[in-house]
């Protein structure tokens, strides 16, 4: 089968195939993993014995993001503190790319916190996951990014809702940017791009396919990948009224400099995303 053919049978919640070669850089790539652990995780747990903050996590997802492949670009400056990042979204190693290019925490869906490994070290690194259908109320969210905006640390939103194939752009979900409603005194918005170049559909978390095998078909890869992380213009949100406003100049600034990086319009998205409805916990 060909790489297309591979891609759209994983995408229908097919397995994907990997060869002994493959399984052996997977190997691989799960010691330089576990190596890795090894010597950031006690040092984090040491840290935080003594003092607030570590930046073990934020190195640790930097060569995480190396071990698996990825070679991270950084095009543009990204604000350090009181900032909120709003950014597109393709895969699991989004987290490990932005954590370790800036420490950012996360807002991301559920279903990565059950991704094997990568689920936990997100939340070695703070993430708030959302769920989907009367799991987790919208106030509660809310309430652990306030905390993290208070804490000054940068937190980062993909209100797409869900991962797509880096040639599509969805509406954004505004449900996240209600922590904006009024914005913290001094917080900035700032767009960023997730681009993976020319294997961005090879890498994209779509479909029916499930994390386990997303994660196979990454890791079995050979070679590594280019990740450029786009940190476009920030703008304050005080000069726009409401999330909703908030969110449309995010995804009209995102659009127009994803359109500008591919070359070529974007895409209608080609699966079928469901709406997510949140309701407070019983």
């Amino acid at each position: 089968m060909t790489d297309a053919e591979l891609r759209a049978a994983a995408a229908r919640g097919e397995p994907t195939p990997v060869s002994a070669a493959g399984w052996m850089r997977i190997a691989l790539r799960a010691a330089g993993l576990i190596a890795l652990l090894i010597v950031f995780v006690p040092l984090h747990y040491l840290f935080r014995a003594l003092a607030y903050g570590s930046p073990f996590p934020m190195l640790f997802l930097r060569y995480a993001a190396r071990v698996c492949g990825a070679r991270v670009e950084v095009v543009g400056t990204h604000l350090k503190r009181d900032v909120f990042f709003v950014a597109n979204h393709l895969s699991w190693i989004d987290i490990l790319a932005l954590a370790g290019a800036s420490g950012t925490a996360f807002v991301a869906k559920a279903e990565l916190a059950e991704a094997p490994v990568v689920g936990w070290l997100a939340s070695l690194n703070r993430t708030v996951f959302v769920k989907r259908e009367n799991r987790m109320g919208v106030a509660e969210q809310i309430n652990a990014l306030k905390e993290a905006l208070v804490d000054n640390w940068s937190v980062t939103v993909f209100p797409e809702g869900t991962t797509t194939d880096g040639q599509s752009l969805l509406p954004f979900k505004t449900s996240m940017l209600s922590v904006l409603e009024p914005p913290p005194p001094g917080v900035l918005v700032q767009p960023v791009i997730m681009d993976y170049g020319p294997v961005a559909e090879w890498i994209g978390w779509i479909g029916e396919e499930g994390g386990v095998n997303n994660a196979k078909r990454v890791l079995s890869r050979k070679g590594s990948f280019k990740v450029r992380l786009h940190y476009l213009e920030p703008f304050s949100p005080e000069d726009f009224r409401g999330r909703k406003a908030i969110s449309q100049e995010s995804r009209r600034r995102i659009e127009e400099a994803l359109i500008e990086i591919l070359g070529k319009p974007l895409r209608p998205f080609a699966h079928t995303v469901p709406p997510v409805r949140y309701e407070a916990s019983l």
